[in-house]
């Protein structure tokens, strides 16, 4: 047996071509996913993938691995429904194991006013057959026994809103996952390639891209590059609606199981949850301040550690093991972008902010079908980037603690 798994190559290396039929810029979840659904749901199987690092070397690798469907709007509940209901069965799909584990999501309340908003996402989500609903302190106590109540003193608990299908999936599995099933079906992915034009004609028709190992010409192109999304737009000529902020996020030393899935507060903004390790992650707000570096800060710890302590005191005596830095691409209304862009035949999978690996399997499957019959699923349709020009926002930044 053990000869069998030596001779299997998940990643094969092939030639760079001069010409593809779809380009796609980054190699996370979103270019890769959208790569499998072109040849594996519609035959495309002349398609590459240019990654300037390695793959997963982005937000992708940088996130908290938490996938649910608990959001506040009637466009993007169907939508992280779907992604979700996907990923239930992606590993026998892709045949890798992603370690897929449903635990459920905690959202305390603090206030009668922030009850009452819970209570109507809870609601809403159930009007459009998501399960959440509310639990009082007893309740939560039950689901996570661990949890202080009188939240440290400063911000007692009166109730919670409660997520059961919420669920966690390893980050780098479902990169190699959809990696490995893309390159059996014939899907090109280079690493090690940087992308340093769009080839735009004058008719405003995308042609292909320049790289630093020489053009490639395209039928279409797709940039999936999360928080870089404005600079390789803009090689394009396009401006988009974003700002790139960093979202940094830290793990303790293993314990032995506290915490049954995610643990969050939108008053504190903080979240705690605890990863397959035994680890101990927090995470809080985006930082209030556009870069592109990934250098963590000291600050950042003090301020999330003392705020998770809030809710989990054991948390005190736990020591620090690492962290790490993400960029998001925030739009207006903290909805994604997903479509054709102003310029013909250029795509945009852009503006996922902190959700984009929430949203792989739906975003990469609507996306492949855009590209490949030029149709927008329904699913899809509220989130085209033509929908800031015509006043059609999908505003949903009260769906994540991460502000």
């Amino acid at each position: 047996m053990s000869g069998l798994f030596l001779d299997r190559e998940f990643l094969p290396l092939r030639e760079l071509k001069p010409s593809y039929d779809v380009v796609i810029i980054g190699g996370g979840v979103q270019g890769l996913s959208t790569a499998y659904y072109l040849a594996a749901r519609h035959g495309i199987k002349n398609v590459a993938v240019v990654e300037r690092a390695y793959i997963g070397a982005g937000g992708s690798g940088r996130n908290t691995q938490v996938v649910r469907s608990n959001y506040n709007t009637p466009e993007t509940i169907p939508f992280y429904k779907e992604s979700l209901r996907m990923y239930r069965t992606l590993s026998q799909e892709l045949d890798f194991n992603l370690m897929f584990s449903n635990q459920g999501e905690i959202d305390l309340v603090h206030s009668d006013d922030s009850w009452r908003v819970e209570n109507d996402k809870c609601l809403l989500n159930q009007s459009l057959g998501v399960d959440t609903h509310m639990l009082t302190p007893r309740e939560i106590l039950e689901v996570c026994p661990h949890i202080d109540l009188s939240g440290g003193g400063k911000l007692p608990i009166i109730g919670a809103s409660y997520h059961p299908p919420c669920a966690f999936v390893r980050h780098d599995a479902v990169v190699w996952g959809y990696a490995a099933a893309a390159a059996r079906l014939g899907v090109a992915i280079h690493e090690q390639t940087t992308v340093t034009g769009v080839r735009v004609d004058a008719g405003g028709t995308c042609r292909g891209v320049v790289t630093d190992r020489g053009p490639i010409a395209a039928g279409a192109v797709l940039s999936a590059v999360a928080g870089w999304s404005s600079q390789i737009a803009a090689l394009a000529g396009l401006r988009l609606p974003l700002v790139t902020q960093p979202l940094q996020a830290f793990v303790t030393e293993p314990y032995r199981p506290l915490i049954n899935g995610l643990v969050s507060s939108f008053d504190a903004l903080v979240y705690i949850s605890q990863s397959q390790r035994g680890e101990l992650l927090a995470g809080a707000e985006v930082l209030p301040y556009n870069t592109y570096s990934l250098r963590p800060g000291f600050d950042f710890i003090a301020e999330c550690a003392a705020r998770a302590i809030l809710f989990l005191p054991l948390m005190a005596k736990a020591r620090l093991m690492r962290q790490w830095t993400g960029l998001c691409d925030m739009t207006p209304d903290s909805s994604p972008i997903l479509g054709e862009s102003e310029v013909e035949r250029f795509f945009l999978s852009a503006g996922m902010g902190t959700w984009g690996f929430k949203t792989a399997p739906v975003a990469g499957r609507s996306m492949a079908e855009h590209i490949a019959t030029g149709r927008v699923p329904a699913v899809m349709a509220p989130f085209l980037p033509d929908r800031f020009r015509n006043d059609r926002m999908v505003p949903d930044a009260a769906s994540a603690g991460t502000h």
